[in-house]
């Protein structure tokens, strides 16, 4: 893949991969990356009307061989080593918004953590942050 991307069309990437790592992207994590495009803080400056378009360009690269392992490279040449764990968090919370995170999610994260050279400590933490998050009574 050449040419590059924006900080935030990455760290969309990574929302899109994580959604689509099952098969099919669930109306849930949909409006789960809408919300958080819509409201972090690292979005502010994205036109949120190129989300679509943003996700679609996701989905092509991942049809091609060794696609994933490309977008995961492109992710982490575009990011700063700081949003490196905020690629990290989103991808989490994306998995954890329909309160079940399966095999393929699991081995996702592990493949995502590995590509963007994060710690397992790290990655245990944000994972255990979700977890609280998303607890209910």
């Amino acid at each position: 893949m050449s040419g590059t991307i924006s900080t935030e069309q990455a760290l969309i990437y990574v929302m899109v991969m994580m959604s689509g790592v099952e098969g099919r992207i669930k109306p849930e994590e949909l409006a789960e990356i809408e919300l958080l495009v819509r409201t972090l803080p690292v979005f502010k400056a994205f036109d949120r009307s190129r989300l679509a378009t943003v996700a679609q360009e996701c989905g092509d690269m991942l049809q091609v061989k060794d696609g994933m392992a490309t977008v995961i490279a492109l992710v982490k040449d575009q990011l700063p080593a700081r949003l490196r764990e905020t690629a990290y968090a989103l991808a989490v919370e994306v998995a954890a918004v329909d309160l079940a995170v399966g095999k393929e999610e699991l081995r996702f994260l592990s493949i995502l953590r590995d590509g963007l050279g994060l710690d397992k400590l790290t990655t245990a933490a944000l994972e255990r942050s979700a977890i609280a998050r998303f607890q209910s009574i």
